[in-house]
């Protein structure tokens, strides 16, 4: 079954008892049981509910996972991931890192004593020079967080496989539709599905695939232990969204080409961030590794005060945090989606004031063209 296909097919697709097409929106929190401590499918929706299970069921399917788990938030499913290290490990990040994953590791986990290294994953050198003897995982963001580094993911395989360690990539920005981590030799897939998955700026949720039962199993017991996990409505948003995600990334992606082609031109732009450039540094591995370049552009407008005057432009760019959503989403990373990131560790990633991000839509790219232009001029 093709990706289109199997977005529309995969998983629990309607309801056997009253052929409804959609699955039913579970709206309960306990089940009837036939008799004391024999539930049947179901016993209590935190463990398990028919609507989160479907959506649960498509995502494993999408990941080519074992098992998929659906949480509140993005970081709601990053947090249960760690949650399988205990008190002295240490994870080597990928350091161009979405900003709430590094307020996590920073300013919460390490209350744990969960122990954590910074270190650019597009340098495999640098990843096994990174690893220590109490490593137990590695965490990957790739396409990254705002500046679009590429890490090779076979490569980063290897490295875990030789030292053990569990493999964990954060697929928000390429989706599955995109790219398959566990193919490629991760353990862990993740997405916040808040972005192109839900689509549509109405959803908060976090996902996740395994690819191992042992992993399915250890998942689950944190999730249902910590209790993070999704609601059916926002279960049902998310199955929804999956149905058009292929035929919304092929749309954000082809105006994102256009926009692309339209910044290299300009005179006052600096360091456009795309994968999907020939120049940039890692398009060789994007295009081996993904079927597509994705939707987000970043680049620089030369100062804070004149990416700040581009904002206040704008017509058809909504300014707002998130991103993967129908409309066309800007930022500057520095004010908004990175602002925990401390001002001179933004300074040496490269993160400057000046940094506009934007989130393609699926508007007339004509509009967002002409948009942006009068915005820069």
């Amino acid at each position: 079954m093709r990706a289109k296909t199997k977005m529309i097919h995969g998983g629990v697709t309607g309801d056997e008892n009253t052929g409804a097409v959609s699955v039913p929106i579970y709206q309960v929190s306990t089940y009837q049981q036939d008799s004391a401590g024999n539930p049947r499918d179901y016993e209590y929706s935190r463990t398990g509910n028919p609507t989160r299970h479907a959506l649960e069921t498509v995502v494993a399917e999408l990941e080519n996972g074992k098992a998929g788990f659906a949480f509140g938030s993005g970081m709601a499913a990053i947090t249960s991931v760690m949650m399988l290290l205990e008190a002295g490990d240490h994870v080597v990040m990928t350091d161009d890192v979405y900003g709430g994953t590094y307020r996590l590791m920073t300013n919460v986990l390490n209350r744990f004593n969960l122990d954590h290294s910074y270190v650019d994953t597009s340098n495999p050198e640098q990843v096994e020079a990174t690893v220590k003897e109490n490593t137990r995982a590695l965490f990957v963001e790739t396409p990254t967080n705002p500046l679009l580094k590429i890490t090779d993911l076979e490569k980063m395989a290897e490295i875990a496989q030789k030292n053990n360690l569990l493999l964990i990539v954060d697929n928000t920005f390429a989706t599955p539709y995109w790219q398959q981590p566990l193919d490629l030799g991760a353990d862990i897939v993740l997405h916040s599905a808040t972005k192109y998955i839900g689509g549509h700026s109405d959803v908060v949720a976090g996902l996740l695939a395994v690819n191992s039962d042992e992993l399915a199993e250890q998942i689950h017991f944190i999730q249902n232990s910590a209790g993070g996990v999704l609601g059916p409505q926002d279960s049902w948003l998310l199955m929804r969204g999956i149905k058009t995600l292929g035929i919304r990334m092929e749309a954000n992606e082809r105006n994102t080409a256009k926009l692309v082609e339209f910044l290299e031109k300009h005179e006052k732009v600096r360091n456009i961030y795309y994968p999907g450039l020939a120049s940039h540094k890692g398009h060789d591995i994007a295009k081996r590794q993904a079927t597509g370049f994705g939707g987000i552009i970043s680049f620089d407008a030369g100062s804070g005060e004149k990416a700040e005057k581009v904002l206040n432009r704008v017509q058809y760019y909504t300014l707002a945090e998130s991103l993967g959503a129908v409309e066309s989403l800007i930022s500057v990373p520095a004010k908004m989606t990175h602002a925990s990131i401390p001002a001179d560790r933004r300074a040496e990633l490269g993160i400057t004031d000046g940094l506009i991000r934007i989130s393609v839509g699926i508007e007339d790219a004509d509009d967002l063209i002409e948009d942006l232009a009068q915005a820069l001029e």
